[in-house]
């Protein structure tokens, strides 16, 4: 879609929630479900490891075996707030994109883990606070404080010593390259189209209807690259169980609700978690081991995020 047509469907929905001066307790919430979408998406490289399935397959389950659960939470928010049933259905272009968004989020991803090392695929998708605090300033008319462009700063370092040495360009990697850097160009327009979206819907109706298209998505892309996209074993079930519930219907739908409170920019920044989440993740249950570099690394981005914080009002 061009760029004047993202920006006419962003200008359709202002966005109406908690400004950004206005901070202090109320934002304690909202960063802890931060944090913990956060630690929740991190973890998905384990349950993607364990699962029997295709990285497109896998990519599938992640966001279709989420739709029931969050069908749930929908409902449970439009009767809370006093909406009908009917109101969890409503979708319009924004929510399209969004969802078309986290489609390219997931595709890209895996095609740079196929076509690059883990490393370069990583550290290129982490670029995904650039375009949001670009997106912030240009779409969302939000201020970006001198501090979060500090943060963000420490926060890159922090996840190039977590990839450490083993990021490396090369000519036969350049495809690889360029889809890591699109998974951060798709991740970070998501994050802006969610930002938009909370001005008029619940975290759980965007979420539900978002992850709908991106579903839609992905089942073709898996019946088209994949040979099976079925699990054939207990533990591969249980993995894209793990995968739809934890990283997806708790990961995204923590960061869509902490999205309506909290400034895009910022919360951009603590996404940067879920790197240093995969690295203890890994060193917990896959035995891989953690280097004093990426213990530097996460300081360095816990400092970024510090940084970054939204100030209390005078």
């Amino acid at each position: 879609m061009c760029a004047a047509a993202w920006t006419n469907l962003l200008a359709e929905s202002p966005v109406t929630a908690e400004p950004v001066a206005a901070v202090g307790a109320r934002t304690v919430l909202p960063v802890a479900a931060l944090v913990l979408g956060a630690i929740a998406m991190g973890i998905s490289p384990i349950f993607v490891r364990v699962a029997d399935v295709g990285p497109f397959a896998s990519a599938f389950w992640r966001v279709g075996g989420a739709l029931p659960v969050l069908a749930v939470w929908a409902l449970l928010e439009a009767r809370h707030a006093g909406r009908p049933a009917s109101s969890v259905l409503r979708i319009d272009g924004v929510v399209v994109l969004a969802g078309l968004f986290f489609a390219g989020d997931l595709f890209f991803w895996h095609l740079a883990i196929m076509n690059t090392t883990v490393a370069n695929a990583t550290f290129l998708a982490t670029m995904m606070p650039v375009w949001v605090v670009l997106g912030s300033a240009l779409f969302l008319k939000e201020r970006v404080a001198g501090a979060v462009v500090l943060g963000l700063l420490f926060c890159l370092a922090g996840a190039a010593a977590l990839v450490g040495t083993s990021i490396g360009f090369a000519p036969d990697r350049l495809d690889g390259d360029l889809y890591g850097i699109a998974t951060s160009f798709f991740f970070g327009a998501y994050v802006l189209a969610v930002r938009r979206l909370r001005g008029k819907h619940g975290a759980a109706a965007i979420t539900l209807m978002s992850t709908l298209v991106t579903s839609l998505v992905l089942l073709v892309v898996a019946l088209a690259l994949e040979d099976r996209i079925l699990p054939s074993s207990l533990s591969g079930w249980a993995a894209i169980a793990a995968l739809a519930f934890v990283s997806h219907a708790g990961g995204q739908g923590l960061l869509a609700y902490a999205l309506g409170h909290l400034p895009a920019a910022f919360s951009s920044l603590v996404i940067f978690l879920e790197a240093l989440a995969a690295a203890l993740f890994g060193w917990l249950f896959l035995s891989e081991p953690v280097t004093a570099a990426q213990a530097v690394g996460g300081a360095l981005i816990l400092l970024g995020i510090y940084v970054a914080r939204p100030k209390r009002a005078r």
